[in-house]
């Protein structure tokens, strides 16, 4: 038996010794360029970068900013497109929450063109270097995929010379084709739906870009929405739970979490008077729950305001209140209002045993 044994040794030693690995990778088409690009980030606020020691996002990643309503996840996502336009990458918005708004984009940065009526002086559109979509033409997951499947064929083509900068605000707000004609918003579908559509196509076109053999470099940042998943017993605690299923949660290297699992997490900042108020910012809390790119997962709050994220602390908040009291003065009547910060809100939301529908 031993001998056997040997002499079978000696046989495959002598094949491995005249064996040609690279003849054999060729043969098969498998000398494609392995290396990976060196990691680039497009910039978020020096406030953002201060509180979570990040760059802000990374391009050629999946990444998500989830949290409750309100709690700085449309801050994040166009200080995101308004870095990238600075840096000649298209923003390509994908709307379907439709809770959008051109002067909160403009406010926040975003070069864009109004159109306007010679005739009447009206503007009746908007346009720049931007591409965006919405309702009017995205109804379902399979729509979102099959959209941004498009533009990267088109790229690929030679069509959209560009890196793309995918922007869904937000998942859990389309239902899959399926729940559609049926009339019945099936979590179990739509879930199915993200997996087939998006961990099994876009989310693997969007790593892929990463390669060196790859032109160009796109990114796919989503706002996800979130729901609260009761304690599983008196002692356990609730979980934040994000809607759509688990697909884009695994598939996703970069996890931002704004607020907290019961509540919003956050405390108003207003301008007061005479009964006229206008609330100018909120303190949230902020936290890296995943991050598969360099490790670093950190938590602390941030102020958010119209005009994007800055740090919680006396010097920026008195800079940032002496900037727009101009502005606050115009719509409260006067200069003379007293500034208001409110506790933080710890209103429960309700929880549930399971997705709601």
């Amino acid at each position: 038996m031993a001998k056997r044994k040997s002499l079978t040794e000696a046989a495959s030693k002598e094949l491995r010794s005249k064996f040609d690995l690279n003849a054999f990778k060729d043969k098969k088409g498998l000398k494609q360029n392995v290396k990976f690009k060196d990691q680039e980030w497009i910039p978020l606020s020096s406030a953002f970068q201060d509180v979570t020691s990040i760059p802000g996002i990374p391009m050629g990643h999946i990444v998500l900013l989830r949290g409750h309503s309100d709690t700085g996840k449309t801050t994040a996502l166009l200080e995101a497109a308004v870095a990238a336009q600075k840096r000649g990458i298209m923003p390509v918005f994908i709307i379907t929450e439709m809770k959008w708004s051109w002067d909160h984009a403009k406010m926040m940065g975003m070069e864009v063109n109004e159109v306007v009526d010679k005739k009447t002086g009206e503007i009746t559109n908007y346009d720049g270097n931007f591409i965006y979509v919405d309702r009017e033409t995205i109804n379902s997951i399979e729509d979102v995929a099959g959209f941004i499947l498009d533009l990267m064929d088109e790229q690929k083509k030679g069509n959209l010379p560009f890196d793309l900068l995918f922007l869904w605000d937000s998942i859990g707000s389309v239902p899959c084709e399926m729940s559609i004609k049926s009339n019945k918003n099936n979590n179990e579908w739509n879930a199915g739906a993200m997996s087939t559509q998006f961990g099994n196509s876009v989310n693997q076109r969007i790593t892929l870009s990463r390669k060196e053999s790859s032109p160009y470099t796109n990114t796919l940042v989503c706002i996800n929405k979130v729901w609260t998943l009761k304690a599983e017993s008196p002692m356990g605690q609730p979980k934040l739970m994000n809607k759509g299923g688990y697909a884009m949660w695994f598939d996703s290297t970069f996890v931002v979490t704004f607020g907290n699992v019961m509540s919003a997490g956050t405390s108003k900042i207003k301008a007061i008077k005479d009964g006229k108020q206008v609330e100018f910012a909120k303190r949230v809390n902020i936290q890296i729950d995943k991050n598969h790119i360099n490790g670093v997962t950190t938590r602390g709050k941030i102020v958010m305001t119209p005009h994007g994220f800055i740090n919680d602390n006396d010097k920026e908040l008195k800079k940032y209140k002496e900037d727009r009291k101009e502005d606050w003065a115009a719509i409260l009547g006067g200069d003379d209002f007293r500034v208001v910060e409110e506790d933080q809100a710890y209103t429960d939301i309700t929880s549930f045993g399971e997705e709601p529908q």
